[in-house]
């Protein structure tokens, strides 16, 4: 019988902002993943990307930031999105990461993914319908249930001044996702848990 590899996640944040309460998301998420076996999760900083330039291809390479991005993306399994709103869409940092991703070859296709958001009013859910639109087109594939959208502004007060969840109801919804996940992919993969 063969040892199960463990799932390799990477997390992306569209918000490049240092106490984003996405990134904490994800931060907890990255916790919550050990206490889960076969998951590992990485973070991986889309900041230093440059804005996507045909010109910076040449003859079939990219610039070293992105090829290591890439690369990254290319070991995967799946993607979990940290996706803050920004007038009823994705980032602009998120959706520049995801075109250097998806340049020939598209490195996309045939991943998992999942996305948490915060914000106020509907917790960052329009960006969610927006990057599954797009994940389409990447045949990238997320899991539908359960969604999580956090409005990070209600009481009881969710983060900390530096961003840090501290909500254990919200760690628990975090937990069912990263569950979700989990199962998916391997279902995906033709793996079946024992």
């Amino acid at each position: 019988m063969e040892a199960q590899t463990a799932i390799k996640v990477v997390a992306l944040c569209g918000s490049l902002r240092k106490g984003s309460y996405n990134r904490g998301l994800l931060r907890s998420a990255m916790e919550i993943s050990k206490s889960i076996k076969g998951m590992e999760i990485e973070y991986v900083d889309i900041s230093p990307l440059p804005f996507l330039n045909t010109d910076l291809e040449v003859d079939g390479t990219y610039p070293p930031v992105v090829e290591a991005f890439r690369q990254k993306i290319l070991t995967a399994d799946s993607v979990l999105f940290g996706s803050p709103e920004y007038n009823y869409s994705v980032t602009g940092p998120l959706k520049n990461a995801i075109d250097w991703a998806s340049r020939p070859p598209n490195l996309w296709a045939d991943k998992t993914a999942a996305i948490l958001s915060a914000g106020g009013g509907f917790g960052g859910g329009r960006s969610q319908y927006h990057l599954r639109q797009i994940g389409v087109y990447l045949d990238l594939h997320f899991i539908n249930k359960p969604e999580f959208f956090l409005n990070a502004f209600q009481s009881p007060a969710k983060f900390d001044s530096d961003g840090n969840l501290i909500d254990a109801a919200t760690k628990e919804r975090i937990k069912a996702v990263l569950l979700s996940l989990h199962a998916f992919t391997l279902r995906l993969q033709g793996k079946c848990e024992e």
